[in-house]
C-alpha cells in the first residue's frame, strides 16, 4: 500500500501515453499548434495580468516607494523557478505541469496533493481577477451615465459584512438586494459573465485560445505603453521621500500580493503537449 502512494511513472511511459493519446481507453490527443510566438504572448498574458493590475495598490500602499525593491526580489526568486518549470517542459512536454513532473520525480502521492493545490491555485487566482475585472468595468460604466445595481456587482459576504459595519456601497446592495423567500439575491454578475465568456473561449479549443490571447496581450501592451509615456508627465519625485514609509516590513506585507503579479510564467509549462516543438522551443534543453 505504502508503495503505492510513492509509485512513480517513467519519462519514456509518459510520453509514450501521450503520443498514443489515450488514457483508459478513452482519446485525450491534444492538437500541436502553438509555436514560439503564441507561447511567448500566452506567457505575457499571463504574467502582465492579474497581479500588476489588480494587486499593485496594496502592495504599495503597505511599503511606499520602496515596494519597487519587492519587485526586484520577486523577479530574481521567480526566474530560477521559471528555469526549472522550463527544463521540465521540455523534458516532459506533456500537459499537466507540476502534477506531472512532480509525478515523474516524487511519486504518486506527491503528485495528488500538488495537483490540488494547482487546482486551488488557478480557482482564486480567477476568482480574484474576476473580482478586479468587474470592479473597473463598473466604475467605467458609472463614468459613462450607466450604473449597474451594487447588488449585482459583489458578493453576499462583502454585502453582508459592509452592512453590518455600515459602509454605503455595501449596505446599499443589502437594502436594495431582490429577496426570495427572505434569502438575498446578492452576487458579481460582471465576474460571472466575464469568468462565462473566457471558460467558453477556451472549451472551443487551444487556436482559438491562443488567437484570443494575442488580440488582448497587443491591446494591453498598447494600454500599459500608453500609461507608462503619459504618467511620467505626472510623476512628482516629492512622493518619493520618505522612500520606505514603513519600513522594511511595510514592503514585506506585499509580497503576497507582489508574488502574484508574476504568477503565470507556470502555465507556459502546461501548453507543452500542445507545443509544435517543445523541445526546441521550451529553453530547458
Amino acid at each position: 500500500m505504502l508503495n503505492q502512494l510513492f509509485r512513480k511513472k517513467s519519462i519514456p511511459h509518459i510520453l509514450k501515453e501521450a503520443e498514443a493519446g489515450l488514457h483508459d481507453g478513452h482519446s485525450l490527443g491534444l492538437k500541436k499548434v502553438l509555436g514560439v510566438r503564441d507561447l511567448t504572448f500566452f506567457g505575457v498574458a499571463a504574467i502582465i495580468g492579474a497581479g500588476i493590475f489588480s494587486g499593485i495598490g496594496s502592495a504599495a500602499s503597505s511599503g511606499g516607494p520602496g515596494v519597487v525593491f519587492l519587485y526586484a526580489f520577486t523577479a530574481i526568486a521567480c526566474g530560477f523557478a521559471a528555469l526549472c518549470y522550463a527544463e521540465f517542459a521540455s523534458t516532459v512536454p506533456v500537459s499537466g505541469s507540476a502534477y506531472t513532473y512532480s509525478y515523474v520525480a516524487f511519486g504518486e502521492i506527491f503528485a495528488w496533493i500538488i495537483g490540488w493545490d494547482l487546482l486551488m491555485e488557478y480557482a482564486i487566482g480567477n476568482i480574484a481577477v474576476a473580482i478586479s475585472w468587474s470592479d473597473y468595468f463598473t466604475n467605467l460604466m458609472s463614468k459613462a451615465g450607466m450604473h449597474i445595481p451594487d447588488w449585482m456587482t459583489m458578493d453576499y459576504l462583502s454585502a453582508k459584512r459592509g452592512f453590518a459595519e455600515g459602509l454605503a456601497d455595501q449596505s446599499a446592495a443589502w437594502t436594495d438586494a431582490p429577496q426570495i423567500f427572505g434569502f438575498r439575491l446578492i452576487m458579481d454578475i460582471p465576474a460571472l459573465l466575464i469568468v462565462f465568456l473566457i471558460t467558453y473561449i477556451v472549451f472551443r479549443g487551444i487556436k482559438e485560445s491562443s488567437s484570443a490571447s494575442n488580440l488582448m496581450v497587443i491591446i494591453k501592451l498598447a494600454v500599459i505603453f500608453f500609461v507608462i509615456v503619459l504618467g511620467a508627465y505626472y510623476v512628482n519625485t516629492d512622493n518619493w521621500s520618505p522612500f520606505t514609509p514603513t519600513g522594511f516590513s511595510g514592503i514585506m506585507k506585499g509580497v503576497s500580493a507582489v508574488f502574484f503579479a508574476y504568477i503565470g510564467f507556470d502555465a507556459i509549462s502546461t501548453t507543452a503537449e500542445e507545443c509544435k516543438n517543445p523541445n526546441g522551443t521550451y529553453p530547458g534543453e
